[in-house]
């Protein structure tokens, strides 16, 4: 249970002991809240007291009243006001006139609770108090993460097209200065890696913006009634040209209406993202199986390929963003490391799992198991 610091600063001894007896047992919740608010209380009796307490220990919520001995509450208030610290103060005061509500609110007072109070009123001024600053601390986190987010976007793009895009402009440059002759096939094999190059960093554009939309929370989602039989003959027939250079043997077997509510786009990744891996996976001559599967509860997709595989220790490393197995057998295989990071967490929006059995050397099985309930 979460505490959030309550600081009183009243000279009246009855109204410090009154509101920690109030408060000292009390907590609060709201749906939206993964677990309950309860309070840790201290007292000061003047406004110099206070500021040292805030100054040194903090406060989430300052009860302020605004007749003290020395400096007045509402010069504590602007004193708060102009720290710039994340704290929530509500005035307790008997003597509120239009002028101090109006200065009050100037500096960020919350709202006014009226002495005397019963403890039924004291509890709902906290209780909306503590509401507000919970939602404004998320508010600003959602912001913070969201700075977050676009930071680590524009920093690993910038640093995983650097390298293709010096590639390209070299390659540019040598057929510019016609430095291997004036025959336009003596280029043939620049053009051909550059256009590789430049495959490769449409692909990663397009899995960043797909993975920051779902980081993000902003991807907008339209469910429907998806034909997954379809869906995955549109995968295979896409990866089929693929899969015809290197003479890789694709095969179905996918039950009859097998239908779910879904959003097109994310089941077209899922499919996608497993079979385009089981070909490029795979050795020359292999072969893919792509099996679609319905039951009473769940949906089974299963993707079989006869290639590398991948060993245990390296498995876990699939899910993880940005991340290569990087092996003899993998150093000119082009990727992203972010397809199957997607996948998952497409999968996870349908409370879905995604397991992998493999061998080195003898090939990978993915299977995603899909509720249907």
């Amino acid at each position: 249970m979460e505490k959030l610091k309550v600081l009183v600063v009243d000279d009246e001894p009855g109204i410090r002991s009154g509101v920690i007896r109030i408060l000292k047992n009390y907590t609060i919740g709201f749906p939206f809240m993964e677990e309950d608010f309860s309070f840790e209380i201290s007292e000061a009796e003047t406004g110099e007291k206070a500021l040292e307490i805030i100054t040194n220990d903090g406060a989430d919520i300052v009860l302020l009243d605004n007749k003290l001995p020395g400096i007045q509450g509402i010069e504590v208030l602007e004193k708060i006001s102009k720290m710039r610290i994340d704290t929530a103060v509500m005035m307790i005061t008997s003597y509120a006139s239009l002028d101090i509500a109006v200065k009050a609110t100037t500096f960020g007072a919350y709202n006014f609770v009226p002495k005397p109070f019963t403890p039924d009123e004291l509890k709902s001024s906290i209780e909306n108090i503590s509401k507000h600053l919970f939602l404004k601390r998320m508010t600003s986190k959602m912001k913070e993460e969201g700075k977050q987010i676009r930071f680590q976007f524009l920093s690993v793009l910038s640093h995983e097209l650097k390298s293709p895009l010096n590639a390209i402009e070299g390659y540019l440059k040598i057929m510019e200065e016609k430095q291997v002759g004036e025959n336009i096939n003596d280029y043939m094999s620049m053009i051909d890696r550059s256009l590789i190059r430049i495959k490769g960093m449409r692909n990663l554009i397009i899995d960043m913006l797909d993975l920051t939309r779902l980081e993000s929370g902003k991807k907008k989602r339209t469910l429907v009634v998806v034909d997954l039989n379809e869906m995955a003959l549109m995968a295979i027939d896409s990866i089929k040209p693929m899969a015809i250079q290197h003479n890789i043997n694709v095969v179905s077997e996918i039950d009859d209406d097998v239908t779910m509510n879904a959003d097109h786009d994310e089941l077209e990744i899922i499919f996608n993202n497993l079979l385009s891996n089981a070909v490029k996976y795979n050795r020359d001559n292999g072969n893919i199986r792509v099996q679609v599967k319905k039951s009473d509860k769940e949906i089974k997709i299963i993707v079989s390929d006869t290639g590398i595989g991948i060993s245990e220790e390296d498995i876990p490393k699939l899910f993880e963003e940005f991340s290569r197995i990087k092996t003899s057998e993998t150093r000119n295989i082009s990727g992203t490391g972010l397809g199957l990071s997607i996948t998952k967490k497409m999968i996870e929006l349908y409370k879905g799992t995604i397991n992998i059995d493999s061998k080195p050397n003898f090939g990978t099985t993915f299977t995603v198991v899909l509720p249907t309930l």
